[in-house]
């Protein structure tokens, strides 16, 4: 519980909207891990009401719908931190948007979301490992 407190919760807090410095690769790694299983666990639970009855499984759907809506600023602004923290710009995120670059785009942004911190303080910030 510690973790979900340390990487989901805080970022949710402390950082809901927060576009500004840098996110370690363990810190944008974590955040995405907890988001999938709330998201696997709100299937399931669909899954299940569905089986109940349509207007419960649309209800559970419904909830989730808004969970989703609520972590599109978080998971955008962790997103371009994580960027800052390996050198670049936010704006790289577009091209997950770009028409017949998305799938490049998206293995582009993958390689960069796995590549380590910068070195030492950049012009994001300091390095949010202390290096």
């Amino acid at each position: 519980m510690e973790a979900v407190e340390k990487y989901f919760l805080s970022i949710l807090k402390t950082k809901y909207a927060d576009f500004e410095g840098r996110a370690a690769r363990q810190e944008f790694w974590m955040f995405g891990l907890f988001w999938f299983l709330i998201a696997l666990v709100f299937v399931i639970v669909a899954g299940i009401c569905f089986a109940i009855s349509d207007i419960l499984g649309i209800l559970v759907f419904g909830i989730y719908f808004l969970v989703a809506i609520g972590l599109i600023v978080p998971g955008l602004a962790l997103a371009i931190r994580r960027l800052h923290d390996t050198g670049r710009s936010g704006w790289w995120l577009l091209l997950q948007v770009i028409p017949f670059v998305n799938s490049i785009g998206c293995i582009v942004l993958l390689v960069f979301y796995c590549l380590d911190s910068q070195p030492g303080e950049n012009q994001y910030g300091p390095n949010p490992k202390g290096q």
